[in-house]
């Protein structure tokens, strides 16, 4: 029974006892050590994948060769969701980034849950509009804005979906590696060593081991670093 598990969920908040005991009979817990493919695009899915413990990131692979990161995702967050719905193809690879811990649904099984509760579908339609916006303002940044501004985006974003406030900033937990910011913003691990050297420099950002603090109430509230 995985229905305390599911009870955390964002995602399934606010269903009652009976509907989280339903849904967790369906459910399967397994575990995925890190940098294991969990879905690779253009191949069929049939399972809603819901994030216990551990990260992931959804990318894709560009004409030229390039992983492109579209998002990561931590616990909380689910993904699956779009073939879920429309039976069609994957379309986008999920990689763990670190030992991974995931609750799975099949899809006649959570279409099934849905029908039953309404409000599991409204919240899931809330997210694929949030999603769809954050793709939006990506390809409106990776179209328009310098690589500096990219890269402080992709920071901000960071922030917004997995930073904790503190009393100096907003504090990313096991921030992404260089290079992964790197194929978040569209430039090079060289290029974003750089321009974080010198954000940290400007008392921008301070490294703390894996994690990274955002420095500053203008950050918290979502304004662009300069």
């Amino acid at each position: 029974m995985h229905s305390e598990l599911l009870k955390g969920v964002p995602l399934f908040e606010g269903l009652s006892d009976d509907e989280l005991h339903a849904l967790s009979d369906v459910a399967l817990l397994r575990v995925f050590p890190k940098d294991r493919v969990v879905i690779m695009a253009e191949e069929e899915g049939d399972s809603l994948f819901v994030i216990h413990q551990g990260q992931v990131k959804v990318s894709i692979v560009s004409e030229d060769g390039r992983e492109v990161i579209l998002s990561i995702l931590g616990e909380g967050n689910f993904f699956g969701e779009m073939s879920l719905l429309d039976g069609h193809p994957r379309s986008a690879n999920v990689t763990t980034t670190q030992e991974t811990e995931l609750l799975m649904v099949r899809r006649t099984d959570f279409l099934h849950f849905i029908q039953r509760s309404p409000q599991t579908a409204i919240k899931l339609l809330s997210v694929l509009a949030s999603r769809l916006r954050k793709t939006d303002r990506k390809i409106e940044g990776l179209a328009l804005s310098d690589v500096t501004g990219r890269i402080t985006q992709t920071l901000l974003q960071l922030a917004e979906e997995q930073g904790s406030p503190t009393p100096d900033g907003v504090l990313i937990k096991d921030r992404p590696t260089h290079q992964d910011l790197a194929n978040m913003s569209g430039t090079t691990r060289e290029t974003v060593s750089r321009i974080l050297k010198r954000l940290e420099n400007q008392a921008y950002i301070v490294p703390r081991g894996k994690d990274l603090l955002i420095v500053g109430s203008e950050t918290q509230q979502g304004d662009k670093i300069e």
